[in-house]
């Protein structure tokens, strides 16, 4: 995406008061999805792991029980609230061969040829410069070294589709931030740009019935990909608000509205020798 330094900046808080507001961030989707990442990621003792945008550590230490004592992971990112997390965590497990560091994975220097693999979470949406990131992680593995990282389907999920549908009756367009990895062509294309190969991906459901539309609208409203730039009244607020629940139940059934979280899992190669 294209930013100028002040806008860039005042993204990056978005970000930050958007997960520092989250009271439950190890929630069961996250909690999930890092645990199948793992999984996924055919992971053998004594490789060495990078899990970028790491948060509370949940893929990181699932990581580091992997790989065991032969193994190493660094678990990056840029909270320094999750990262308390992630390391009173790994310390009450006992882990000693996971190390978190407080970065910025736009800006993040590593060494070359360093790991065996490279996870994200399903952060990678965040980042400001995904193409250069992903070049960077490409140039950070060994020879045959693998990515691993999950990013929603730019359908995905369905009720912040509807969200944004509605605010743009309003006079406000929020760019799909899901659109640029939101299919198998356009994650092949980007990894191959980066100088991956062998793109693999799993798409699996991980949506539910909502159980209140109002916190969903209120989740989507103060997210960094929200409503931040409206300078709107109360009155306009609640009216926006009131057709976006409005439209929900317009195409809920008898059992709610199913809000559709189709996730992706998609693993990379760095080519032999490279």
């Amino acid at each position: 995406m294209s930013m100028t330094k002040f806008s860039l900046n005042r993204y990056k808080q978005q970000i930050r008061n958007d997960f520092n507001s989250r009271s439950n961030y190890e929630s069961e989707f996250h909690r999930k999805a890092a645990a199948r990442l793992v999984e996924l990621a055919k992971l053998q003792a004594g490789q060495r792991v990078l899990d970028v945008a790491t948060g509370t550590g949940l893929a990181a230490i699932a990581a580091a029980r992997v790989v065991g004592l032969t193994g190493h992971v660094l678990g990056t990112d840029f909270s320094a609230g999750m990262l308390q997390q992630a390391r009173a965590q790994a310390e009450a497990l006992g882990l000693k061969n996971i190390v978190f560091e407080n970065v910025d994975a736009d800006n993040q220097e590593l060494q070359e040829r360093q790991y065996d693999i490279v996870l994200c979470s399903s952060a990678i949406v965040y980042f400001t410069d995904i193409p250069a990131v992903l070049e960077q992680w490409h140039s950070a593995l060994r020879s045959e070294g693998r990515v691993v990282f999950s990013c929603l389907a730019e359908t995905s999920p369905s009720a912040s589709v509807v969200f944004r549908s509605v605010v743009k009756k309003y006079g406000i367009t929020i760019p799909n931030p899901n659109a640029l990895l939101g299919t198998p062509e356009k994650c092949r294309q980007i990894l191959e740009a980066a100088g991956f190969e062998g793109t693999e991906m799993v798409p699996e459901q991980f949506g539910s019935y909502l159980q209140d539309a109002s916190a969903v609208w209120a989740g989507n409203a103060r997210s960094a990909f929200g409503l931040q730039d409206a300078q709107w009244s109360e009155e306009q607020l609640n009216q926006c608000r009131l057709e976006y629940l409005a439209e929900i139940k317009k195409v809920s059934t008898e059992d709610g509205y199913w809000n559709d979280v189709t996730l992706f899992f998609v693993t990379a190669h760095k080519a032999r020798g490279a």
